[in-house]
């Protein structure tokens, strides 16, 4: 069984996240507070009542409006949010080894859309 869930437009990067982090600790915060509600209303929106007990696999398919950003530090940051935005929604119950076996990212450019999709694959999860 597979859930999908739709974060349009784009999150910030693992540089800007360190970079706010070393101007002041307050501003590192919200900065990932910022773009983890825009995750938590995306995922209330759309994923409703789903609850996950099984161990899953996350596929993360990231569309950038272009190549200025590293790959690395768009997904890394990103998963880090999205994944603590479906635990807080209730989605998954934690975001540790038990519960997320692993993750897949691919990239594609979309200078008109970007957006981040997420399949949240349930079941034989693997370990």
């Amino acid at each position: 069984m597979e859930h999908k869930v739709v974060i349009g437009g784009r999150l910030d990067n693992l540089n800007d996240y360190t970079r706010a982090c070393r101007e002041n600790r307050y501003k590192g915060n919200n900065l990932k507070h910022d773009n983890q509600k825009i995750c938590e209303v995306c995922i209330k929106q759309q994923l409703r009542k789903v609850r996950i007990d099984s161990p899953v696999k996350l596929h993360f398919a990231w569309y950038e409006k272009d190549k200025k950003r590293d790959l690395d530090n768009v997904s890394s940051f990103g998963r880090k949010v999205i994944q603590d935005a479906l635990v807080v929604c209730g989605v998954l119950k934690d975001d540790g080894w038990n519960c997320i076996t692993g993750f897949t990212d691919l990239f594609y450019i979309d200078k008109n859309n970007p957006r981040i999709e997420v399949v949240i694959e349930v079941g034989d999860a693997g370990g």
